[in-house]
C-alpha cells in the first residue's frame, strides 16, 4: 500500500483501479434494512423476475456506496477529507453475484480559499466482472495540503 495523499502528492490524470467485491444477497437485505427501501425490485425475486432485469437487482445506491467504500480500499487514497457531492449516473444493474470495481481518474483539481484544502474532481466508474459500466460519475472530494496553510 501507498501513503494516502495530499493534495500536493496529486496529478491530473493520474488512475486507479480499485479492488473488487461480488456483490451477495446480504449486501442487498443489509441495504434495504438501513435505507428502509424494501422495494419488491430488490428484495422479492419472483416480483422482479417479471421485470426487465428478470432478476433481483442491487439498489443504485447501494452500488455508489460501494463505489465510495472500494475507493478507500484502492493503493492509491487521499488523506481522509470531505466528500463535497457527487453527480452519479445508474448505467445498468448490478445482480447478486456480480463482482465489481472502480476505476477513477483525476479529472481536475482547484485550489480554494479555505486554508490548508484543495478540490479534486474524481471521474469514477464502477465496473462489473464482463467490463461492462453500471455506474458512473464524478465526485468532488476537498483534501487537505500537505502544510495544512493553503500555500505551496
Amino acid at each position: 500500500m501507498t501513503e494516502a495523499r495530499y493534495y500536493e502528492d496529486v496529478k491530473v490524470g493520474d488512475e486507479c483501479v480499485t479492488p473488487a467485491v461480488t456483490v451477495t444477497d446480504a449486501h442487498i437485505l443489509a441495504y434495504a434494512g438501513v435505507s428502509g427501501d424494501h422495494s419488491p425490485l430488490h428484495v422479492n425475486e419472483e416480483f422482479a423476475r417479471t421485470t426487465q432485469y428478470g432478476t433481483r437487482v442491487a439498489h443504485g445506491l447501494l452500488g455508489l456506496s460501494v463505489t465510495d467504500g472500494l475507493k478507500t480500499q484502492a493503493d492509491y487514497r487521499f488523506q481522509p477529507g470531505i466528500s463535497l457531492g457527487w453527480t452519479w449516473d445508474f448505467v445498468g444493474p448490478i445482480k447478486i453475484g456480480d463482482t465489481v470495481h472502480v476505476k477513477f481518474r483525476v479529472a481536475s483539481m482547484r485550489t480554494i480559499k479555505k486554508p490548508g484544502w484543495g478540490i479534486v474532481f474524481l471521474e469514477s466508474e464502477l465496473i462489473n466482472q464482463r467490463g461492462e459500466v453500471v455506474q458512473r460519475g464524478e465526485h468532488r472530494l476537498m483534501i487537505p495540503r500537505r502544510n495544512g496553510t493553503g500555500e505551496a
